[in-house]
């Protein structure tokens, strides 16, 4: 695990860690531009030096003020990614990955190259690369030197959304075959959504939240950050079957379930859905014939003035479901805390 507990000045802000982050998956660090993001990544790294306080990885003390312990960047066995790519431009694509690699690696090569889909580059040169492939690269040589984390600042920030959506799933499948945890510094809401097992959200150095991503998404910790009409929960689920006759899956949400688009996965598979809050309508009562396929048991757990119209949220199965509405439906529903009602949600608004 990697336990944080430092300060550092960020201009006219400070920078204040205090959290223990799993040794395991992908955690996210969300935030704007000046937020400190990649102020923590370089402290966690050693470019930078805490002003005060500790960073342990693994039981491994890598910087602690206290007791005048700072190991230098190479001796932390934490694997950077940066924006750009910053290969050798006179090696090689083997070259570049083999720099640094560790010994306990070298029977991995061939399977992180596979991985990573980057067998019929190992010839080339960084400078015939487009962006995407260089950043694999990049990643592999990372994950070669044998970190026991692997940081990631914004490595997607300088590709376009085709290059975006292409790295995404290498990603995924890096942190589940290699067991390698990551830290990946972003202010993509989508690239959150679609990699990170928990969420770090900073705001002027300070960390608003921190938690598994259903959890945060669910709080209004990332409302400031969304536009009214991109207001969402994102829900874990599990498909549950395949309907016979129609192109349509059913998921479960707890013991209920909601019908989407036919999903080309096993049952039993686990994914995350997300739900935009004004796609949720609320009834007293089920309707007696609806277009609407799903209708999902829920209690109101709060309701929130916003700009003109309410967001509630909604204990639907344990997990948090937003719904937005206007003043006057809540008023005409009597819609309060600790109200059961149901939740409407068309199936081809569900994105999975």
């Amino acid at each position: 695990m990697l336990e944080l507990d430092f300060t550092q000045t960020l201009g006219n802000h400070r920078l204040r860690v205090n959290e223990t982050l799993p040794a395991a998956g992908i955690t996210a660090v969300f935030g704007v531009s000046g937020a400190g993001k990649t102020s923590l990544i370089n402290a966690i790294s050693g470019l930078t030096r805490p002003e005060q306080g500790r960073i342990v990885l693994n039981g491994r003390v890598l910087s602690d003020t206290a007791g005048a312990v700072f190991l230098p960047p190479e001796k932390r066995r934490v694997g950077y990614v940066f924006q750009d790519a910053r290969l050798f431009p006179h090696y090689n694509v083997a070259g570049n990955l083999k720099y640094g690699m560790a010994k306990s690696m070298a029977s991995h090569f061939d399977k992180l190259v596979a991985l990573l889909g980057i067998e019929k580059l190992l010839t080339r040169l960084p400078g015939s690369l487009s962006g995407g492939e260089k950043q694999r690269v990049a990643i592999g040589r990372a994950i070669l030197t044998a970190p026991e984390l692997l940081l990631l600042d914004e490595p997607l920030a300088s590709l376009d959304l085709p290059r975006k959506r292409e790295l995404l799933p290498y990603l995924q499948r890096l942190a589940r075959e290699f067991s390698v945890p990551m830290l990946y510094v972003s202010h993509s809401l989508d690239e959150i959504q679609q990699l990170a097992d928990n969420v770090l959200v900073l705001e002027s150095g300070e960390v608003k939240a921190f938690g598994p991503l259903e959890s945060v998404w669910g709080s209004r910790v990332m409302h400031p950050w969304l536009p009214a009409e991109q207001q969402s929960s994102v829900l874990k689920v599990s498909v549950l079957e395949h309907h016979p006759h129609y192109a349509m899956t059913a998921l479960a949400i707890g013991d209920q379930h909601v019908w989407v688009n036919r999903l080309d996965k096993p049952l039993q598979a686990t994914l995350r859905i997300r739900i935009q809050a004004s796609d949720v309508s609320l009834v007293l009562q089920p309707p007696l014939q609806s277009s609407i396929r799903n209708l999902l048991r829920a209690q109101v757990k709060q309701c929130y003035d916003d700009n003109g119209q309410v967001e509630v949220a909604l204990d639907v199965a344990g997990r948090t479901l937003w719904a937005r509405i206007s003043p006057w439906a809540r008023d005409e529903l009597a819609i309060k805390p600790g109200l059961w009602l149901y939740a409407q949600v068309k199936s081809v608004s569900i994105s999975a």
